[in-house]
């Protein structure tokens, strides 16, 4: 139905479009991925500045008609992070939240965790850019795999259940399996483990320091999780 629609958003990607326009990617809280087009955005005097770019976290008016793609018709700034801007792995790590937000949340369901998770890693990549990492991407990743339904078992087999002996990560198990059902898994050792338990219960600021051999299991339980039960694959973490 034809109206207008307020609603905070993310920008999670602006693409030119025609002579003066952009089509935008957005997440919203209670209407998931939107796309919406800005009439004239790109022209000299156009109302909207140059607000309407990727990282922005903004207060929109759409307008929604009957076209797949909303209006917008206004919009606020609640926060522009213009120091990660300043800082190339700070830069990188928010294209990749926003890209990983993006593949894995295609849809217009809505959810409110989602949004808040983009939100408050942009928020914090601005506020601290020394936080960007890979331990700190993963951990994301982590949380975004909880929203969406897909966390893996980390505290006993994902296959039988037993709670110790746990040597491997099953992505086709969904998490940790043990000596006894590790025939489909990858070994994955105690800080391996260890790190997505942690990430898991830490703050995205307080990710916890892991080895690169740790947080390439890591990288690996999640990305598998991701294939098997979601069909979706991120872009490597950095």
């Amino acid at each position: 139905m034809a109206g207008s629609l307020k609603t905070e958003a993310v920008v999670l990607r602006s693409i030119r479009y025609g002579e003066g326009d952009r089509v935008l990617h957005l997440y919203t809280p209670h209407r998931g991925r939107v796309g919406a087009i800005a009439k004239g955005a790109r022209k000299a005097r156009s109302r909207f500045g140059g607000r309407l770019e990727p990282f922005f976290h903004l207060r929109l008016i759409l307008y929604e008609g009957r076209g797949d793609l909303l209006t917008v018709t206004s919009a606020e700034t609640v926060a522009a992070h213009p120091r990660l801007r300043e800082d190339r792995a700070a830069l990188d790590s928010a294209a990749r939240a926003c890209d990983a937000v993006a593949r894995l949340f295609e849809t217009d369901d809505p959810n409110p965790q989602v949004f808040h998770l983009l939100r408050n890693q942009l928020a914090l990549l601005d506020r601290a850019p020394a936080c960007a990492g890979r331990a700190n991407q993963l951990a994301f990743r982590l949380k975004l795999l909880v929203a969406a339904g897909l966390a893996p078992h980390l505290d006993a087999c994902a296959s039988c259940g037993e709670r110790d002996h746990l040597s491997g990560f099953s992505g086709a198990a969904g998490g940790v399996v043990c000596g006894a059902c590790e025939a489909s898994a990858f070994p994955l050792d105690a800080d391996a483990h260890e790190f997505l338990v942690e990430a898991l219960g830490r703050p995205l600021a307080d990710a916890p320091a892991a080895t690169d051999r740790a947080l390439r299991q890591a990288e690996r339980a999640i990305g598998e999780t991701l294939e098997h039960h979601a069909h979706v694959r991120w872009r490597p973490a950095a």
